[in-house]
């Protein structure tokens, strides 16, 4: 009798352990999951950035070759202008 009680308050404690190691692995786990999914935002913010940025190089990339391209260039890296053409310097800068 008294064997049978402690084997049954064993397994009482036992599957109280082994239910609070569950709770406790299942609140780590979901840090973590909530942790990756904010990377995963992240990350996805990121390739969307790029893939604008991949846009707008592609369209430069286009337009190198192009006469308009070339003058802009030319008036706003290099300070050069067409001959004739009116240049005002604004000299509050």
């Amino acid at each position: 009798m008294k064997n049978e009680k402690l084997k049954s308050v064993l397994k009482k404690i036992l599957i109280v352990v082994i239910a609070i190691y569950v709770i406790y692995t299942f609140f780590v786990q979901q840090e973590t999951l909530n942790a990756y999914k904010a990377d995963e935002e992240r990350y996805k913010e990121q390739i969307a950035a790029e893939e604008e940025r991949k846009q707008e190089l592609n369209e430069t990339k286009s337009n190198l070759d192009s006469k308009e391209y070339i003058e802009e260039v030319a008036r706003e890296r290099l300070d050069m202008y067409l001959p004739n053409e009116k240049v005002y310097i604004d000299i509050s800068k």
